[in-house]
């Protein structure tokens, strides 16, 4: 897909991952539409800006189906309809099984996987119509291996893959295209928290024997959207952790 003058929304994209995702697709001429529960600031839409290309800022909670539909609503006002859509937005609340209560596996789950099925339908209705776009989700290395601590997170993540599959397998005679991005630890606030001695015994475990940087899942998410010949694919970004 040419990106250029394309709607690309990505939800969760006011830092981190989804914010570096977002300035890849800007730099390739995409509009894009950021995502956030909180309005997003009006310095962080000059920023997406400043690339010549147009961007607006939606609020609202992937894991409500109706305030799903309200922000691509407002999209389509704005901007027309979305193109390519990134599931990024996600939340963790990592804990043993043994301790995890039944309310901290459901939010994570609701969110992060239960979100990506409410804006994919939905954005997929018009996609079908238009007869292209792109969907790209956000799963983990947490959602192929498993992690202890994570029974919640690695769930909601296995699940997303198994998600992505399937609508590639539905949206594929519209010329729609579906993969998932799985990342490993890449450096971000999340991993930033971690005490120095959890850091260096991670880091021994990857085999490039470093953290991943966010332009490094930015630049994986631009290469699947222009790529019309990949889908259903689940592409790790971890530095050889899994293999």
């Amino acid at each position: 897909m040419d990106l250029k003058n394309k709607n690309v929304f990505v939800t969760g994209s006011s830092r981190g991952i989804g914010l570096a995702i977002a300035t890849a697709f800007a730099k390739e001429g995409a509009n894009i539409v950021l995502n956030g529960r909180k309005e997003i600031s009006k310095d962080l839409i000059a920023q997406i800006k400043a690339y010549g290309v147009d961007c607006i800022g939606v609020t609202g909670d992937i894991s409500d189906f109706e305030s799903c539909g309200q922000m691509l609503q407002e999209t389509e006002e704005k901007l027309g309809p979305v193109h390519v859509l990134v599931n990024n937005a996600g939340i963790n609340k990592d804990k043993l099984l043994l301790r995890m209560t039944q309310a901290d596996f459901e939010e994570v789950v609701k969110i992060n996987l239960t979100g990506t099925f409410n804006m994919t339908q939905q954005v997929l209705k018009k996609m079908m119509k238009l007869k292209m776009g792109c969907i790209l989700n956000l799963s983990s290395v947490s959602g192929v291996i498993g992690n202890v601590g994570q029974a919640n997170y690695a769930a909601s993540k296995a699940g997303i893959i198994g998600f992505t599959k399937t609508v590639a397998k539905e949206a594929a005679l519209r010329h729609i295209t579906c993969n998932a991005i799985a990342p490993g630890f890449i450096q971000t606030d999340m991993t930033n928290a971690l005490a120095d001695k959890v850091k260096e015994q991670v880091t021994q475990s990857i085999p490039l024997k470093e953290f991943g940087q966010v332009e490094d899942v930015a630049q994986t998410a631009v290469f699947l959207a222009k790529s019309p010949y990949i889908t259903g694919q689940v592409i790790h970004v971890d530095g050889g952790l899994v293999m």
